[in-house]
């Protein structure tokens, strides 16, 4: 008797548990793996953001930043992304053309050295990339002074990564039509290329190399999370070109109400606050508390550098040729 009674029961509370997780909405973001460590601004953002939804926040990895974009030209309209967070502007041009975006719809007062004009893509955090060493050691002044000196050096693939195609842009700046002799000089220097950020920065990590492609910011990660000041990004006379992140909801989302609302969170002080202190990068919207101690320590470049999105896609594909070619001997 209790055995029959027992069981109706229980699949009753089974079916509501059920069917009240189905009514939970799911709001899906594809970003770059670091964003959803344990250690980066994605848990920390998901629980902000899921306090005042009512919702499932899902963050999806995907590797680097640049490997969002192939794998939103695979997916197409089959995605099941409602947003896509972590492209930046060497990208946003072709991101534009896969006709797969809906305007953000998102007025803000944003804190860039730029001004935004962009209605389909939103920034939520900006920098300077730089060459991260060891306090203490040899350090060049200039992309020429490094390829020249024997300082050995781990960098990112463009085709995957958003910081190895930063540099790409950044040499292409420099050097235009003679990008591919500065790859050539830099060559010998380099250890070993890798898919994306994480890797690379590791690696340096391990002392497997002098210095790494990152970002001015870095240094600030371990002088404030490891009260460690022994790593210092080497300021160049020629400038640095700088990244701006963005978000970009995609026109297919089945959340089109949700996804609206994250974009305005993004931009409020519950995201930007926790970008310094775990993304390890400038706020799009500086908090109300400012910026955290030791970020008044980092290097502030006199010159930045960067191609407006449109034109950095005219220029990428002879700037990823002349990368490939020179290191391809």
């Amino acid at each position: 008797m209790k055995k029959t009674t027992y069981l109706p029961v229980a699949a009753g509370l089974v079916l509501g548990a059920t069917c009240a997780m189905a009514e939970t909405p799911v709001l899906q973001i594809l970003t770059y793996d670091s964003f959803v460590s344990e250690w980066g601004p994605g848990p920390a953002i998901e629980a902000a953001f899921e306090a005042e939804c009512a919702c499932d926040l899902q963050f999806v990895g995907a590797g680097d930043g640049a490997a969002l974009l192939a794998r939103l030209q695979l997916e197409g309209p089959r995605s099941d992304a409602d947003i896509v967070l972590g492209l930046d502007t060497n990208l946003t041009a072709a991101a534009r053309e896969t006709g797969l975006f809906a305007a953000h719809g998102i007025d803000a007062d944003l804190d860039l050295p730029i001004a935004w004009t962009d209605a389909d893509f939103l920034p939520f955090d900006w920098g300077y990339f730089a060459f991260v060493g060891n306090a203490g050691s040899e350090a060049p002044t200039s992309l020429q002074a490094l390829a020249d000196s024997d300082i050995k050096v781990v960098i990112q693939d463009p085709r995957s990564s958003t910081p190895g195609l930063g540099l790409l842009m950044w040499v292409h700046t420099d050097y235009g039509e003679n990008a591919g002799a500065f790859w050539a000089d830099l060559s010998d220097n380099i250890v070993t290329v890798t898919p994306g950020w994480s890797e690379a920065y590791g690696m340096f990590l391990e002392g497997e190399a002098d210095a790494v492609l990152s970002y001015t910011t870095s240094p600030a990660y371990h002088l404030i999370a490891e009260g460690d000041d022994s790593k210092v990004a080497w300021s160049f006379d020629d400038g640095h070109y700088m990244q701006v992140e963005v978000a970009g909801k995609l026109a297919g989302t089945d959340q089109p109400e949700l996804a609206d609302q994250f974009m305005a969170f993004m931009v409020s002080d519950g995201f930007q606050s926790v970008i310094p202190t775990t993304n390890w990068m400038y706020p799009a919207v500086t908090p109300k508390d400012g910026l955290p101690a030791g970020f008044e320590t980092l290097i502030d470049p006199d010159v930045w550098l960067l191609w407006p999105s449109e034109e950095a896609a005219r220029q990428r594909d002879m700037a990823l040729e002349a990368w490939r070619t020179a290191l391809s001997q």
